[in-house]
Formats: structure tokens, sequence, C-alpha cells
């Protein structure tokens, strides 16, 4: 069973998307050909800034939800606790 992952990106513009994918490479390529959103394809090129692993599709709905409903500042905060992260 593949797990699936919330991911942020940082946009072009410097905005913040946030979603949920069971292959992260190739979302985050998707992305960048801008096939894989509307609000994406507008902003190019994105990077991968932000990534959790999830057990189940569900599991990540409710952390992308989650995710969504912060401020700006903390989603930021987030991203910089990883290690590695921008």
């Amino acid at each position: 069973m593949k797990a699936w992952h919330v991911y942020i990106l940082s946009c072009n513009d410097g905005t913040l998307y946030t979603g949920i994918t069971n292959d992260l490479p190739r979302r985050v390529t998707e992305h960048n050909e801008g096939t894989a959103s509307k609000y994406t394809r507008v902003k190019l090129p994105v990077k991968l800034i932000y990534s959790e692993r999830k057990v189940s599709r569900s599991a990540a709905l409710k952390r992308e939800a989650e995710i969504k409903s912060l401020p700006r500042s903390e989603k930021i905060r987030l991203c910089r606790a990883i290690p590695g992260a921008a």
C-alpha cells in the first residue's frame, strides 16, 4: 500500500500551495509542467518545501485541511521545523 503525502510548495510569486498525493516526485513534476492545478499553473516554477507521510488518503486529507487553516507564518514555521526544509 502506497503512503500518502501532504506537501507544501513555494510558488514563484511567493505564495504557498498545499496539496496531497500518493506519488510526490510525479506530482511536483506535474505542478512544474503546469498540469497539476490551476493555482500553480500561473505561478511557475514551484519548489517543494515541506512534506509529511500519512498512512491513508483520509489522514492526508485531514492534515491538508489543518495546514490550510494555518496562517502563512505558521506554515512557514512548520516548514522550517523540519531539518533540510526551506
